[in-house]
C-alpha cells in the first residue's frame, strides 16, 4: 500500500480520508469531530440535524403550523438549531485538529437560508461546505460571503463545467475542492443523467481523469478531487495515489462511518449493515426528488415497486383507445381505460387494491383504502423538506406548488428519514446505502460483529484496508 500523502484541504494539510455527509441526523458531530481529530476532514450533515434541549435530549421535530409555507418555516428553523448544534460538538470533539465540514443539499427546502443561518450562528468553527443534489450555483456566492471553502458534488465534468462558467470562476480562491461522486455506486441520491444507463456502471477513471483536465483548462490544476462512491479498500486505488495524471486526490467515506461506536444510527441499522448480501442495494428511483437514489432493499421499496407494477393509463372520458369504463370511489365516477387494461385493474380490485390513485403522467394506480388514505395524509402534512416535491406538488417559490398532480407513487422523504435516524423500523423506512456496504458482512476488520471507533478505521484505511 503507498503511503497517504497529506492534502491541502480548507486551508489545512490532512490526511485525504475524508467523512461522507449522509442526509437527515446521521452525519452528526461526534462522528465527524472523532475524524477531524484522526487529522482527517468530519463531515457534518445541516440536512435537519438534531438539536438538544437544556437536558440535552434531542428535541423532536414536531410540526405545528397549519400551512405547508408555516411548516416550511418551522423545518428552516430546525435545520439551522441542528446544523448549529452538530457543528459545536465537532469542533468540541476535533481537538482543533483536522477540518470540519457541513454539507447540505442544494434541493432541500429552504437551503440557502439554511446554511445563511448555519455558517452565522458556528461562525469560525466551519472550515468548508460540500453541496450537492442539484445545481448549487449560489453556494459559491454564500460560502464567500462568510469566507468558508465550497465543494460542490458532482458526476460529470460537463455538471463542473457549467458550474464554473456561471458561478464558481467568480470565487475561484475559495473553491477547496470538487467532489466526483460516482452516480452507480455511491448512496442516496445519485447524479445519473437520463443520458446514462442505471444498469451498465461506467469506470469512474475516465470520468475524473476527463474532469482533472477541464480543471487544468480553468487553472485548478492542484485544487483536490475528492472520489466518492464505491470507496471500501484504498488499496484498490493505489494507481490513484500520487496519480501525476489526476493529481491531488482525496477519498470520501460514505458507508464505513456508519458502522463505528461514534456513528449515531441505531444498533438494529448497524447489524442489518452486517449481515447485507450483495444485491441487497437497490437503485431506485421512487424518491419525491426525482433522482435515483440507492438505499438497502426493503418492505417500503418492495412496497413502492408493487404499487407502481399496479398501474395503468386512463383518460376521463372515452378517447383513443381507452375505452373501457371502469367505476371508482364512493360515487362510481368512471375512468376510461384500454381493453387489454380493463381486466388487470378488475383484479387488482378483487385482491383489495380498490382505490385508484391518479398520477401527474396520466396513469392510475391502484391501492388498499389504508394506504391510499395513508398517501393523502403524509401528502397533507408536508413541511415543504424539498425545494420541490413531486410527492406531495409543495414547491417552495411564491406559488407554493409544482403546478402538477402530486404522485401517489413516491413518498413522504422527511418522515422516513427523520423516522428511521431515530430508531424507527428498518422495514418501513428508507435506509439509503451506498452499493459496497455489502462488504460488511465479508471484511475481516468487522469479523464477530466488530464496531470499531472511528479512530480504529482511520487507522484501518490508512493501511490500505
Amino acid at each position: 500500500m503507498k503511503k497517504l500523502e497529506p492534502v491541502m484541504i480548507s486551508g489545512r494539510e490532512v490526511l485525504p480520508i475524508v467523512e461522507g455527509g449522509k442526509g437527515v441526523s446521521v452525519s452528526m458531530g461526534a462522528s465527524s469531530g472523532a475524524f477531524a481529530a484522526a487529522g482527517c476532514v468530519g463531515t457534518v450533515s445541516g440536512v435537519n440535524a438534531d438539536s438538544y434541549d437544556d437536558k440535552g435530549i434531542i428535541i423532536p421535530q414536531v410540526y405545528h403550523g397549519k400551512t405547508r409555507r408555516d411548516r416550511w418555516n418551522e423545518l428552516i428553523d430546525y435545520a439551522i438549531a441542528g446544523g448549529i448544534a452538530q457543528i459545536k460538538i465537532a469542533h468540541e470533539k476535533s481537538n482543533g485538529e483536522g477540518r470540519i465540514h457541513i454539507n447540505v443539499l442544494w434541493e432541500a427546502g429552504g437551503t440557502p437560508r439554511v446554511l445563511e443561518g448555519i455558517l452565522s450562528g458556528a461562525k469560525g468553527l466551519i472550515h468548508g461546505v460540500t453541496c450537492g443534489a442539484g445545481m448549487p450555483y449560489k453556494v459559491a456566492e454564500i460560502a464567500a460571503a462568510h469566507n468558508v471553502y465550497y465543494y460542490p458534488i458532482i458526476s460529470s465534468a460537463r455538471a463542473f463545467r457549467a458550474l464554473w462558467k456561471r458561478s464558481y470562476s467568480n470565487y475561484a480562491d475559495l473553491l477547496g475542492g470538487v467532489v466526483y461522486e460516482d452516480p452507480w455506486l455511491a448512496g442516496g441520491h445519485n447524479g445519473l443523467s437520463n443520458s446514462e444507463d442505471p444498469l451498465v456502471p461506467q469506470d469512474p477513471y475516465p470520468r475524473v481523469h476527463e474532469l482533472r483536465q477541464l480543471m487544468r483548462k480553468f487553472g485548478l490544476g492542484h485544487t483536490p478531487i475528492l472520489m466518492a462512491g464505491g470507496v471500501w479498500y484504498l488499496r484498490e486505488w493505489q494507481d490513484w495515489i500520487g496519480s501525476d495524471e489526476l493529481g491531488p486526490i482525496a477519498f470520501q467515506f460514505g458507508s464505513r462511518p456508519l458502522l463505528t461506536q461514534e456513528s449515531p444510527v441505531a444498533d438494529a441499522w448497524k447489524q442489518r449493515l452486517l449481515s447485507l448480501e450483495e444485491g441487497d442495494i437497490f437503485l431506485n428511483r421512487f424518491s419525491p426528488t426525482g433522482f435515483y437514489s440507492s438505499a438497502v432493499r426493503n418492505q417500503l421499496l418492495n412496497e413502492l415497486e408493487a404499487r407502481s407494477a399496479r398501474q395503468v393509463d386512463y383518460a376521463s372520458k372515452p378517447e383513443g383507445d381507452l375505452t373501457e369504463a371502469l367505476p371508482l370511489g364512493p360515487r362510481a365516477r368512471p375512468v376510461y381505460l384500454r381493453a387489454e387494461d380493463k381486466p388487470l385493474a378488475d383484479g387488482w380490485i378483487a385482491e383489495g387494491f380498490s382505490d385508484g390513485l391518479k398520477t401527474p403522467d396520466g396513469t392510475i394506480i391502484f391501492e388498499t383504502p389504508e394506504t391510499a388514505a395513508k398517501i393523502h395524509e403524509d401528502q397533507q402534512g408536508c413541511m415543504g423538506c424539498l425545494s420541490q416535491c413531486r410527492f406531495s406538488n409543495w414547491n417552495e417559490g411564491a406559488e407554493g406548488t409544482t403546478g402538477k398532480r402530486a404522485d401517489p407513487r413516491s413518498f413522504c422523504i422527511q418522515k422516513t428519514l427523520q423516522s428511521i435516524a431515530h430508531g424507527g423500523s428498518l422495514d418501513d423506512n428508507l435506509m439509503f446505502s451506498g452499493h459496497n456496504a455489502y462488504k460488511f458482512a465479508t471484511d475481516p476488520f468487522y469479523e464477530g460483529g466488530r464496531i470499531p471507533t472511528v479512530a480504529e478505521l482511520v487507522e484501518r484505511l490508512i493501511s490500505g484496508d
